[in-house]
């Protein structure tokens, strides 16, 4: 079973390739495009190929827009597992009978995904939730594919070498890592708890718990929440609101949190008939950690001030910008930028754009941009559009701008972490007991040079600095050794002079031209290995 299912996926991508080359030769062919072709292909493959074109289309630093819209069409509503088989999920994860669990237990799902499906059910004590459960089996079948979808990454850096620049083994291999995150309810079930806690005492919004001691890597138990979808003409009328509680809620979640729900769109927001913003499902989150957020809010100033070099400071710090990068061009890119939406109305002021437009000015050099940054500008893009659904006419830009400075000084005051006190005064205690001892070594040595102060100064990295100096010199050298030997080669032949080989050829030159060949094969390999000048 499992060499047809590799042999299915193969000839999959193969025929996505072959399109590719089609497409590439006759741009005007009817037909698919080659993004429509790799949506349809991860479809056809199944769950697992649906969550990684999910988890490609964060990848908006590296792929094109049609690829982008392509992707974000991806449906991931496949067919329910029988009732039956979902009961027995169940009672195997949490380890009791169903009749034991709860009090009423709907066989027919509500939704139906590719990693999971959602039953209604009732508590014991009358509570109404629901219960996640995922399908059987899906994590090692996520596994096998994965596994399978690397050794295709592999054989299309052969094929086509100049995609290798983009890491195609090492974006497989980290999608891997985040699915089998998402399909481990615990984890779902700890994200849940701290949105809980992040907003219990805010009246506008409201977050189903996870129940206490019903989960397990595969069944989640959450209290039943619901309401009107924000995208709802229900709650047209209220939509300003929503939208200014719906903003002040992710400044929260990005600057004091440091998690976020990751997937703000239209079905996962409900308003609840009091008028609060209820979030579900929690597989998709972010994690900024304090420098992060640091970063983050900087970037922000830097936008809505229209200040080139603050963003991209703030960019290098993030990690969305780096390697090998000419810092002047760099500014001169963001500045035209920001002098596009200098020319816009408020309302059309896109951060999400702004930061995913940076973020491309790396030209595919970011394969290392964090993860948690990528879910951010999905979380940008998804949650601005959801704003436009309630409020068309926000500007966008008036909020960041007089709650950006807030939430900035909020971080200056964050205090440092328990840990980070712990340990600083750890180090100043051992620090004093070291002070008098170091203190009597410095004088004793000072008397020993005649009272003349012993001061060491002590470089880092000058070592290696004279080893690619010698290096550097030695190439010099070489170069300019081989130069004088083609040229006295190109003066013997024009001059004949000495012997001759072949007919009227100058020996000494033909000797002089082969050293030369030779030393500047020796040369390009050297550069070559060191991978450049």
């Amino acid at each position: 079973m499992l060499p047809l299912r590799a042999l299915r996926i193969a000839a999959a991508f193969a025929g996505l390739l072959m399109l590719a080359v089609r497409r590439r030769l006759w741009p005007s062919a009817q037909g698919q495009t080659v993004p429509q072709r790799f949506r349809s292909t991860l479809e056809r493959l199944g769950p697992t190929f649906v969550k990684f074109g999910q988890a490609l289309s964060l990848r908006g630093d590296l792929l094109p827009d049609d690829y982008l819209i392509a992707l974000s069409d991806l449906h991931d509503k496949v067919a329910p597992f029988p009732s039956s088989v979902a009961r027995a999920e169940v009672e195997q994860g949490l380890k009791q009978p169903i009749g034991t669990l709860f009090a009423e237990f709907e066989d027919q799902p509500m939704a139906a995904a590719s990693i999971a499906q959602v039953h209604r059910a009732r508590l014991k004590d009358g509570r109404r939730v629901i219960v996640k459960v995922r399908r059987p089996d899906i994590a090692p079948q996520i596994d096998r594919d994965m596994r399978t979808l690397i050794a295709v990454a592999r054989f299309v850096v052969i094929v086509a070498p100049r995609l290798s620049r983009f890491q195609p083994v090492r974006l497989v291999q980290e999608i891997w890592t985040n699915l089998r995150k998402e399909t481990d309810f615990r984890q779902e079930a700890r994200n849940i708890r701290r949105f809980v806690e992040a907003f219990k005492d805010w009246a506008t919004i409201h977050v189903p718990d996870a129940v206490d001691d019903l989960v397990s890597e595969a069944v989640l138990v959450q209290t039943l929440s619901g309401g009107h979808r924000v995208d709802d003409p229900a709650v047209r009328p209220d939509g300003p609101r929503l939208a200014q509680v719906l903003v002040d809620a992710y400044l929260h979640q990005f600057f004091v949190v440091g998690l976020f729900h990751g997937d703000p769109h239209p079905g996962n927001l409900f308003i609840t008939p009091e008028g609060r913003i209820c979030f579900h499902d929690f597989g998709l989150v972010g994690y900024l950690s304090r420098e992060t957020r640091r970063g983050l809010a900087m970037f922000l100033q830097g936008f809505v001030h229209s200040d080139p070099e603050w963003t991209l400071d703030a960019a290098i710090d993030l990690g969305i910008l780096g390697g090998q990068m000419d810092r002047a061009e760099f500014v001169r890119s963001i500045e035209e930028i920001l002098g596009d939406y200098a020319g816009r109305p408020l309302k059309d002021w896109s951060l999400a754009e702004a930061f995913l437009q940076v973020t491309r000015l790396g030209s595919g050099q970011n394969i290392g941009v964090p993860h948690n940054l990528l879910i951010l500008m999905r979380a940008l893009f998804i949650g601005e559009a959801t704003l436009r659904t309630l409020d068309p006419d926000l500007r966008i830009l008036d909020t960041l701008v007089a709650r950006g400075e807030e939430m900035l000084k909020a971080l200056i005051r964050e205090k440092p972490p328990l840990g980070d006190l712990a340990r600083l005064r750890q180090e100043i205690a051992l620090a004093a007991q070291d002070v008098p001892g170091l203190l009597a070594v410095w004088l004793h040595k000072m008397q020993r040079e005649g009272g003349r102060v012993p001061i060491r100064i002590q470089h880092e990295g000058l070592e290696s600095l004279g080893r690619e100096m010698n290096r550097g010199n030695n190439r010099i050298a070489v170069a300019m050794v081989t130069l004088g030997l083609y040229v006295g080669s190109s003066l013997l032949m024009l001059h004949s002079v000495g012997p001759r080989v072949f007919g009227d050829v100058p020996l000494l030159a033909v000797i002089g031209y082969g050293l030369a060949l030779w030393l500047s094969w020796h040369l390009a390999r050297s550069v070559r290995r060191t991978g450049g000048l």
